[in-house]
């Protein structure tokens, strides 16, 4: 927790207001508005601001009664006061808790002398990066340090998009084994800090969030959270969605218009690559990530559903096929090697082995309708009724296949998997890329790990669909050892969303529209990366 040195803020409520002395907060009785504009050194009111001027530190501060405004702190000529710009601001929309202040014994719990009260704010620092503050606001006073905080927790509790209660699963076999340590060191503590009540969920295998997610009693919570990687936070957000079609009655097995998430998902990244946290906020920052669940900073995201003939997969964001795919497959096979290690003696031994998998693959393209059509309902008509004939196939060897509802962001890919998608654009990126030499595969991958484009190449084709099909086809006869499959039934390897699926028969994806909301903020809004990745 961070403190300022210098002690400013406030906001005026009957019967006080702060002043600012040798570097210090206090709170001092105000008279109702019985105040002059003539007067040098003291307080002038006029409508809904009152500013306070102490002539002897050259300060003044304009208070604003109102949850909407901002509480500044000025400088006024040469001040003998050190501050770090001329102006400060602190917004309501920024404080995410108030406390009373009270110097306690050794071991005393309750009670104590009190000292004034603490406001705890949410700070923008570079890079996407958020951090909490507390600023102190020193008064002995029991009557004035109640009055103030009754008023400010009654300007919190009017922030309706923020959780008082979630519901959080812990993996703690993600990445490092470190998700339990980052919850209970860097996350619990701000959620108690913010009077957010929780129910903590410690998975012991896979699919434990998921068969929790079905018999819990989900309208007692405000927002659910995944402390873990990609497949922790995959799992849950199929569960939310899952329990959202079993509650509305919905079939199960096929799924064609799945009903929205009831609340939020959030996510807090303590996995490998962490893609849909680094989508969401910018960065792999726990602390960031926990304020923005806090702050109520949602953005409503496109999921897709993956379905076989006759019964609906799982819910995701995106899917790789081929060399993705076969990387995650041979890594979870080598689960007893450590995380890192693991990861890179995947990707080695699967470029070593690089094959291409035999697809068809059919897409129904993206149709976008001119603004200043002078018939736009007869062209939705049209597009209706010819919506059958519009599929295009492609059919061939390919090294991979990605479908990507979002941009997919990480260290590895600052730009992103899918640059030109969006979090709610209610498209996705169809990423196909040829068969190829192995030197300009390599080529490719390294062109993900700079600003260059990755999709400058003769044989990566991209393309904006709103429905995908993909048919692996297996091999018969003196090729059949040349199929790469998981076990004897011949299912091919798939990556949602960095969880591994097998399926053997045609894979179908759809794209829904802002189908569920996760806390984090737009893409577009986020600072530009500049990380970089050498490992190939």
């Amino acid at each position: 927790m961070k403190e300022k040195s210098k002690l400013y803020s406030g906001m005026q409520f009957p019967g006080s207001v702060f002043a600012f002395r040798d570097g210090m907060a206090f709170i001092l009785p105000v008279p109702k508005w019985q105040l002059s504009a003539g007067v040098r050194e003291g307080f002038y009111a006029c409508q809904r601001i009152l500013v306070v001027l102490l002539p002897s530190l050259a300060l003044g501060l304009v208070v604003r009664p109102s949850a909407k405004a901002s509480i500044s702190l000025f400088c006024r000529g040469d001040s003998s006061v050190a501050l770090q710009a001329q102006e400060e601001i602190i917004e309501m929309k920024d404080v995410f808790s108030v406390k009373l202040k009270r110097r306690r014994f050794a071991g005393q719990k309750k009670g104590g002398t009190l000292l004034g009260i603490t406001v705890f704010t949410c700070l923008h620092k570079e890079e996407n990066k958020l951090t909490d503050c507390a600023i102190h606001l020193n008064n002995l006073s029991e009557d004035h340090c109640q009055s103030w905080f009754r008023h400010l927790k009654e300007i919190l509790n009017g922030f309706q998009n923020r959780p008082k209660s979630l519901k959080v699963f812990v993996n703690p076999s993600s990445h490092k084994r470190e998700a339990t340590h980052i919850y209970y060191e860097k996350v619990a503590p701000l959620f108690k800090l913010a009077d957010i009540k929780t129910d903590v969920t410690v998975t012991e295998y896979e699919g434990h969030a998921l068969s929790v997610l079905k018999e819990c009693e989900l309208q007692a919570f405000d927002g659910v959270v995944c402390v873990g990687g990609d497949g922790s936070v995959s799992e849950v957000a199929h569960g939310l969605l899952l329990r959202a079609q079993i509650d509305a009655g919905k079939d199960t097995d096929y799924v064609s218009k799945p009903v929205r998430a009831p609340i939020p998902l959030g996510v807090i990244p303590a996995g490998t690559t962490n893609i849909l946290a680094h989508t969401l906020y910018g960065i792999k920052h726990a602390v960031t990530a926990t304020l923005h669940i806090l702050m109520g900073h949602t953005q409503a995201v496109d999921v897709c559903t993956f379905s076989a003939p006759g019964k609906l997969l799982r819910f995701g964001f995106s899917a790789m096929l081929g060399f993705g795919a076969r990387t995650l497959a041979l890594a979870e096979k080598h689960r007893w090697m450590p995380s890192s290690q693991r990861k890179d003696f995947a990707f080695i031994k699967t470029l070593a082995d690089l094959k291409p998998e035999e697809c068809e693959i059919s897409f129904l393209p993206l149709q976008i309708l001119q603004e200043d059509s002078h018939d736009d309902r007869k062209r939705k008509e049209r597009m209706k009724k010819g919506s059958k004939d519009q599929w295009q196939k492609i059919q061939g060897h390919f090294l991979n296949v990605s479908i990507m509802a979002i941009p997919c962001l990480c260290s590895m890919a600052p730009r992103g998997l899918a640059p030109n998608t969006r979090l709610n654009n209610g498209s996705m990126a169809l990423i196909v890329v040829q068969n190829t030499s192995r030197a300009e595969f390599i080529k490719h991958l390294k062109r993900y790990t700079s600003v260059k484009n990755q999709f400058n190449f003769p044989f990566v084709e991209t393309y904006t669909v709103r429905e995908v099909k993909v048919q692996p086809k297996l091999k018969s006869g003196p090729d059949a050892k040349e199929n790469v499959c998981l076990n004897a039934e011949g299912n091919y390897p798939w990556n949602i969303d960095g969880d591994l699926m097998k399926e053997a028969s045609e894979v179908h994806v759809r794209v829904h529209p802002q189908l569920i909301d996760l806390y984090g903020v737009n893409t577009d809004d986020l600072e530009s990366s500049q990380v970089t990745c050498n490992c190939i």
